[in-house]
Order: structure tokens, then C-alpha cells, then sequence
């Protein structure tokens, strides 16, 4: 008997040591998350979302993207690099170009260019005959190492995320997984840049988010809409600003929406000047609770990633106005169609965007 407890003894140190001492690569930062609010109030559980009609990709995966361009095509970014191009039935689906990146988010300038923030290649354009161009892969520089979600201003001004200065999917495993390190960490290293396509430079607009992902431009485009991932709310920002830290107190950033029942993934402009968000994951009792722990969030990052609390799947998906007044709300709590990162909005459909799933959703709009 004491050979034994003495064998358990030296097994359960063992552990402890390995858990403690094993090198991981995050550092994680103490911080407090709110208390979760739950699905109630305009984030009732509803079922809006299932019933969710797909357009077969074959063999693609993870319309993260989705948008309509001005010759009526849909276009929509898949994992493996390539975007794809069809009508908005689906019908007519070809191969318009792989970047040999993960395209995350895209938007059109004037001249009908596709310009692309790739989380492994950087900013890019795409013209219509297909030429891919690099317009910017550092700022000051410091390599933009997750350039994450786009939108392009009348006045050519292209803005984008860097998810993360820490985490470059293309050294920790890919997209999600340096998500996941990212948000574990939470060092608040993500930033918004600026590229003037005038002057071909690239400028640090805001920095200090947890995660930086979503964006988009107010009507008047005077203000950025930027999702914080890690820390569930949506920020109002000035353009204008100028490598502002959003932990200062200033007229120059606001928190829009806080407390999120789930992480903010895409944003969108719909119709009616409404914005479209979505959520790739729902919150984690299990995560929020190691919030001012960063030691055990460091050692549950040496566990295998099976075991890691990866939340469950939930399709959850809004709209909102400029003022921050949620004015849709469609769920599916089965989360039968995974990560549902925003919603496209044309005349008579909704897509759904995701990170992984088979097929591009969708559902007939109403009015």
C-alpha cells in the first residue's frame, strides 16, 4: 500500500510539474470579465435561424466571407485561400483566385478591385484580371501579422484589422488556433491601420484591442465599428485618430455595444443602414472564470487541445444600428450551421457567413 500511494505521490507531482514548467507561448494577462448576461432581453433564445437553406460548395470549406460585387456576383472566402465567385444562387461557381493565404474579410474599391485582408499574406488587391497585388504586409516597420477584416472608404482609404501583433496564423497553427492563443493571452495587442492608396503607406489608426476583428464604416465615414473579440463589445472609433490606445479616456473611441452574449466576430453593412454582427462562438462559463487567473489559463493551454474549453457551437447572429439599438436577433441554438461569423444582406436573401461550414447559408430576407 505505501509502494502505491507513494507511486500516485510521485505521478500527481509529475503532473503538477509538467503543467507548470511545460513551455507554452502565452503570457497571460490578469483582467476581469463581466458577468456573462445570458441569452435574455434582445438576446432571447429564439430559433430565427434554423430552418437555414445551403448552397453547395463541394469541396470548399468556411465561407468566412461573403460579399456582392457590382457585376452581380457573389463572392465568398474560403479556408484554403481561394475565393470563390458565382451568382447569388449559387449557380455558375468558379474559382476567381487563391491567395495561398486565409482571406478573412474583403471589400471592393472604385475601380472593382478585391481588396482582401489575408491573415497570412497581409492587405491585398485583386484586380478583375485576377493580378494579386501586396499593398501592405508591415506598418512602420512592423509586420502586420493578422490582418483580419476591410472596409474601403469613398475617398480610396482602405482600413483594416490586425487581430493580433503576438499570434501570426501563419507560425501558430493557422487562424484558429492563434485566435485562441490570442484571446487566452489577452495582451490586447490588436490594432486598426489605415492604408492610403495616394500616398502607398500604411498608418496605425487605434491599438489596445483584445482580438481586433470586424469592421466597418459609419454612413458619414467619419467612424470605424470594430469588434474586441476577446472582451465581447464593439467599439466606436474616429477615423481620424491617429495610433490611439483605447485604454485612454477620450472622445476618440467608445464602447458601443458591451457585455456580448458571445464572441464578435464579422461585421457588415446591410440595408437600411443597419450592421450585421456575428458570433463565432457563444461566452464559456469555464473561460470568463479563469478571466483573473492567468496561471490557470496558462496551464490549461498545456493540456492536449482536446481538452482545451473551446465553447460549444451556437449560431447567433444581429443586426444594429449606428446608435447601438439591437434591431435583429436570429439564433439557432443546435449550432447546426457552425460559427456564424455575419451576415451579408441583399434585396431578398441573407447570407450566413461561417469559418467551417460545408456549405454558404441562407435564408430568404423578409421585409
Amino acid at each position: 500500500m505505501k509502494k502505491t500511494g507513494w507511486t500516485l505521490i510521485i505521478a500527481m507531482l509529475t503532473l503538477a510539474a509538467y503543467l507548470i514548467l511545460w513551455p507554452v507561448p502565452v503570457e497571460p494577462v490578469r483582467w476581469q470579465a463581466p458577468v456573462a448576461p445570458g441569452y435574455t432581453g434582445v438576446h432571447a433564445v429564439n430559433n430565427k435561424l434554423t430552418g437555414i437553406q445551403l448552397i453547395d460548395l463541394g469541396d470548399e470549406t468556411g465561407p468566412e466571407h461573403v460579399a456582392l460585387s457590382r457585376d452581380g456576383k457573389l463572392y465568398a472566402a474560403m479556408a484554403n485561400g481561394t475565393i470563390l465567385r458565382m451568382n447569388p444562387d449559387g449557380t455558375a461557381q468558379e474559382v476567381f483566385v487563391n491567395t495561398g493565404g486565409r482571406v478573412l474579410g474583403f471589400d471592393f474599391d472604385a475601380a472593382g478591385n478585391l481588396i482582401a485582408a489575408d491573415a497570412i499574406k497581409g492587405l491585398l488587391s485583386i484586380g478583375p484580371d485576377r493580378a494579386i497585388t501586396v499593398l501592405a504586409d508591415q506598418v512602420n516597420g512592423d509586420p502586420i501579422r493578422y490582418a483580419n477584416a476591410v472596409a474601403v472608404a469613398a475617398d480610396g482609404k482602405i482600413y483594416f484589422s490586425d487581430a493580433s501583433t503576438r499570434f501570426a496564423p501563419a507560425h501558430w497553427g493557422g487562424t484558429f488556433a492563434a485566435s485562441i492563443l490570442d484571446i487566452m493571452e489577452q495582451s490586447s495587442t490588436g490594432r486598426v491601420l489605415e492604408y492610403d492608396p495616394a500616398s502607398k503607406t500604411a498608418r496605425i489608426v487605434a491599438t489596445g484591442f483584445s482580438f481586433a476583428n470586424g469592421i466597418a464604416l459609419s454612413q458619414d465615414e467619419k467612424t470605424l465599428f470594430v469588434n474586441e473579440t476577446g472582451r465581447y463589445r464593439v467599439w466606436k472609433i474616429a477615423a481620424r485618430a491617429n495610433n490611439f490606445d483605447i485604454k485612454q479616456n477620450s472622445g476618440q473611441a467608445a464602447v458601443l455595444l458591451d457585455n456580448l452574449p458571445g464572441y464578435p466576430d464579422n461585421l457588415m453593412r446591410g440595408l437600411d443602414g443597419k450592421i450585421w454582427l456575428g458570433f463565432a462562438k457563444p461566452r464559456n462559463p469555464v473561460i470568463d472564470a479563469m478571466s483573473d487567473k492567468p496561471l490557470l489559463r496558462k496551464i490549461t493551454l498545456c493540456l492536449p487541445r482536446a481538452l482545451w474549453p473551446i465553447p460549444k457551437a451556437y449560431g447567433h447572429v444581429i443586426a444594429f444600428s449606428e446608435d447601438g439599438k439591437v434591431i435583429a436577433d436570429l439564433q439557432d441554438p443546435t449550432g447546426a450551421y457552425p460559427e456564424t461569423t455575419a451576415v451579408t444582406e441583399t434585396h431578398d436573401r441573407l447570407y450566413i457567413q461561417s469559418l467551417h461550414a460545408k456549405g454558404l447559408g441562407w435564408l430568404a430576407r423578409e421585409e
